[in-house]
């Protein structure tokens, strides 16, 4: 498996130690959270741009994905979510990223209203990032918490560079067990993102292995060239553990869970 973790885990965090600790605890790559508060958004300038993507290249560590958060089932107009969504990409194809991730952000709407939103404004996205060699990945989260509720608005759209990203979290928070979030996603999937917490009502991030999530269960569903993702919600629980002491019992727990079966 090849392993990836957020910069979710480490808010505002430089470029230069972002990359230092994934190469010292043996991540091939990162999941880059693209926020104004963070070192890296769409607000850079193609210079800026140039440079982190060399610095990321000359480290020899893989930017992942640009986790932006245009939610694109959300009320409003269409044309601020594909705006948002054609940001996200041009940032990815500048920074040498393969993915793009998005929130779905239906709110209380009937559920085939968001869906149908999600799927329109994704569809008119997906020629922008074809042309890009992006590939933008809507998150099991929020109102789309199940991997049904995805692989439904994706299969709708029904383009190569519209795809699903699993957050096991989530997935679990919704009652579906992992074989069948697998089983929806996969012809969709663009990789995992793996976590652990303590109950559906305590979701403060643990070390992996730590808490109850069945993370066995969801990464047995994977091939082994699987991209898997540590996504350690730091930012939204400053009382949690710092994210550097546990990325090497992290990376182990990980290779141990997903080794291949005997």
């Amino acid at each position: 498996m090849k392993l990836a973790f957020s910069t979710l885990g480490v808010p505002g965090l430089p470029v230069s130690e972002v990359i230092r600790l994934a190469v010292e605890h043996g991540y091939q790559g990162v999941e880059l959270r693209a926020h104004p508060e963070e070192p890296v958004h769409p607000g850079l300038t193609a210079l800026e741009r140039a440079a982190v993507a060399e610095e990321f290249k000359r480290g020899g560590v893989e930017i992942l994905t640009v986790a932006g958060y245009v939610r694109v089932a959300a009320e409003g107009d269409d044309e601020p979510v594909i705006a948002g969504l054609a940001e996200l990409v041009e940032l990815a194809r500048d920074l040498g990223a393969a993915h793009v991730r998005v929130f779905p952000g239906g709110g209380d709407q009937d559920p085939a209203v968001a869906d149908a939103a999600a799927a329109r404004r994704l569809g008119a996205a997906a020629p922008h990032a074809a042309d890009l060699g992006v590939r933008i990945l809507l998150e099991t989260h929020d109102s789309h918490r199940a991997g049904a509720d995805v692989a439904r608005v994706v299969g709708t759209v029904g383009h190569g560079r519209i795809g699903a990203l699993w957050d096991v979290m989530h997935t679990w928070l919704a009652g579906e067990e992992p074989a069948a979030s697998h089983a929806v996603l996969a012809p969709h999937l663009g990789y995992v993102q793996v976590k652990d917490i303590a109950s559906a009502e305590d979701t403060t991030p643990l070390a992996l292995g730590a808490g109850t999530l069945p993370l066995k269960a969801c990464l047995d569903t994977l091939d082994q060239d699987s991209w898997v993702c540590w996504e350690y919600e730091k930012r939204w629980y400053p009382e949690a553990a710092e994210l550097p002491e546990l990325l090497a019992a992290g990376r182990e727990h990980i290779l141990r869970l997903g080794a291949p079966k005997q």
